[in-house]
């Protein structure tokens, strides 16, 4: 069972926080962190060769920042509602600093891993950055602000593949890091002189139990389901890994429904609010991956497949770029729906739209601009989804527990696009053609990921549709400072 919100005392806190800055510099630090997503995207096929290594044993340059995400989100959300979750987003741009470092001195797989872990390390600081967003604006300000917050895990990944591609092309690859370090940098300062700590607090113990099988169950989980293609789907690794995760969540679930203080408050989750709406996570984040991983290759194909389009990885960068921008220019108007219709609608709005971009893509494909206006359209409907989301799980948690509920349901869709990536794989992996003795994926298969990935969009809509029909109710202020007592400081 939750606690009541603690209220502490704090000496370096601004007496009147200024709302455009705190949501610029939060912002700011979402876009960054986001970018490690599509950092290595440009240099992948070269990688075995800079590290010396096998290309098997070089896609854990890639694996490693998933896993340690996923296990990060939700461990780190908790600390941020126990001690302070400036503290703990201070925290998440320090590793990303400190992994962008070593990935740029290295030249070895391993400290490579080493770096890229570290990187993935600071994936709570979008669910964080709502937590704080929630405890620190005013009302009227809350839902636009956290739309763009949230929207940040797209537009850093849309706008990091072209300046990626660009300084993988100009410059030696180490840039791309120095580059991902000079921006935590500069974000940690801001963050520093600019976002006040909330003094909302849950307190208690942290649950180190819960965190250790959370952390075995979803590396099993995501291993198998990342590397399974690799291994073979029958494999026993694989089985095992899946096996592994079976047993570990389902174990890990009734000892955290059996604690007192646990990482995951479950009886929160299967509230019908916070349940269906990170049900709903999983399958956008499926449907939003899933143009990601078509849009790249139809636009690199050579155009002698008849479908390729032969251009290089700078306009690939190019073309899904706008996707980005059109994401942070709709989180207004997801704001607006939002208070206009409540967050259920705007869920609703943007699957629907998801959907529409997906159908259109399957007859849109032959041109590259038919590829630039469906990835706009779709990263309309993104924007309008996952503005809705935190509006959803802030109206049905308490404040105490903000940052532990966002970072559940961005782990959500972390998982949602860590499936897409295996199913897409294995579709282009079956449906093939020959050319000149290279086989590669078909108009075909492209077609068949597409419908899936519209599938995935309705999916989102029946699932919102089971949302409750009232809107959320506006999430509760965070509590006046006050002056510590007794009872209120542990």
């Amino acid at each position: 069972m939750s606690e009541a919100p603690v209220q502490t005392a704090g000496s370096a806190r601004p007496a009147q926080p200024k709302p455009n800055a705190v949501v610029a510099v939060l912002a700011l630090s979402g876009i960054t962190v986001s970018l490690m997503q599509t950092l290595v995207i440009p240099i992948v096929p070269e990688l075995p060769k800079y590290l010396n290594a096998s290309a098997s044993n070089a896609a854990w340059a890639v694996t490693a920042t998933l896993l340690a995400a996923a296990v990060a989100t939700p461990v780190a959300g908790r600390l941020g509602d126990m001690l302070g979750k400036r503290l703990m987003l201070l925290v998440s741009l320090v590793l990303l600093v400190s992994g962008s470092v070593v990935a740029a001195l290295s030249d070895a797989l391993v400290p490579m891993i080493v770096g890229r872990t570290l990187q993935g390390l600071a994936a709570a600081v979008v669910p964080l950055g709502i937590s704080i967003m929630r405890d620190e604006l005013p009302p009227e300000r809350l839902a636009g602000s956290t739309a763009l917050m949230s929207a940040s895990l797209g537009v850093g990944g849309a706008l990091g593949l072209p300046a990626a591609a660009f300084i993988a092309d100009h410059y030696d690859w180490h840039v791309l890091f120095w580059t991902s370090a000079a921006l935590g940098v500069v974000a940690f300062a801001l963050v520093m002189l600019l976002v006040p700590e909330s003094r909302v607090r849950s307190g208690g113990r942290f649950d180190a139990v819960g965190a250790l099988g959370l952390a075995v169950g979803l590396v099993s989980l995501l291993l198998a389901v990342s590397k399974g293609a690799d291994w073979g789907w029958a494999s026993g690794t694989t089985l095992g890994l899946f096996a592994l995760a079976v047993v570990t969540l389902v174990a890990w679930g009734f000892f955290e429904l059996r604690t007192a203080r646990p990482l995951v408050d479950l009886r929160t989750t299967v509230r019908r609010q916070v349940l269906f709406t990170n049900l709903a996570s999983i399958a956008f984040g499926f449907s939003m991956f899933a143009m990601s991983l078509v849009l790249p290759q139809l636009l690199q194909l050579p155009t002698r497949t008849g479908y390729g389009l032969g251009r290089s990885m700078l306009t690939v960068g190019l073309v899904m770029a706008p996707q980005g921008l059109v994401m942070m220019a709709f989180a207004p108007l997801s704001a607006a729906v939002t208070k206009a219709r409540g967050p259920k609608v705007t869920l609703m709005t943007g699957a629907v739209i998801v959907a529409a971009g997906y159908g259109l893509n399957i007859v849109l494909m032959s041109e590259v601009w038919h590829l630039v206006l469906v990835s706009c359209i779709i990263g309309a409907g993104v924007g309008f989804a996952y503005g809705a989301m935190p509006a959803l799980i802030m109206g049905a948690v308490p404040a105490s527990e903000t940052a532990a509920a966002n970072s559940l349901n961005t782990l959500m869709r972390s998982i949602g696009t860590s499936v897409a990536s295996a199913v897409a794989g294995v579709i282009l992996a079956q449906l093939t053609i020959s050319l000149g003795g290279t086989t590669l994926p078909s108009e075909n298969g492209f077609k068949v990921v597409m419908a899936i990935g519209a599938g995935a969009a309705v999916l989102a809509f029946v699932l919102a549709s089971f949302l409750p029909g009232r809107r959320a109710a506006d999430p509760e202020p965070a509590p006046a400072p006050a002056a510590p007592t007794a009872e209120s400081v542990h």
